[in-house]
């Protein structure tokens, strides 16, 4: 075996010199703004009868297909507190194949990838419909305003830097 070459993380702006702000902290008018809408997101969300464990996977889902670590930090932790086994969040880069989703979190999964990876308008319409007809026209509103919201936040926080902590 040849000498393996360790790929470092990419550069975090602290670590290149740079001073990029953390959004967050330079504008908490505007998050503020934003954690209020993510409050009222979640409230419709529970008064609608979707389980936490539903949102908070389709969170994960999110934050993967965005790169996001410092949201897959979060909700990781989030979606296991919620009621994912370790098993199931195992298979969610592969929710398509795999058995561990029932109907509800399939069709929240196909409105977070769809929202996030917006793929042409027939696609994006077909899917959306289909996760509309699973879930029902607020429920389905609902999750679409959970994965805008969860898009905004990765965004900020991969522009921002946020730090991850190390694992334990």
């Amino acid at each position: 075996m040849t000498e393996s070459k360790s790929i470092a993380p990419r550069p975090r702006a602290a670590d290149t010199g740079s001073s990029l702000p953390f959004l967050d902290k330079t504008s908490p008018e505007a998050m503020r703004g934003l954690g209020s809408a993510a409050e009222a997101v979640a409230d419709a969300t529970s008064d609608l009868g979707i389980p936490r464990s539903v949102v908070e996977v389709m969170h994960l889902r999110i934050s993967q297909l965005n790169g996001c670590a410092y949201c897959l930090h979060v909700h990781h932790r989030r979606a296991v507190r919620a009621g994912n086994s370790e098993g199931k969040l195992a298979q969610l880069p592969a929710w398509r194949d795999s058995t561990a989703f029932d109907a509800v979190e399939r069709a929240a999964l196909t409105i977070g990838e769809t929202i996030t990876e917006l793929p042409d308008p027939a696609v994006r319409d077909r899917d959306l419909l289909l996760s509309r007809d699973v879930l029902g026209d607020d429920a389905f509103a609902a999750l679409e305003w959970a994965a805008i919201l969860m898009n905004a936040f990765n965004r900020i926080s991969i522009v921002s830097h946020h730090p991850v902590p190390a694992p334990s």
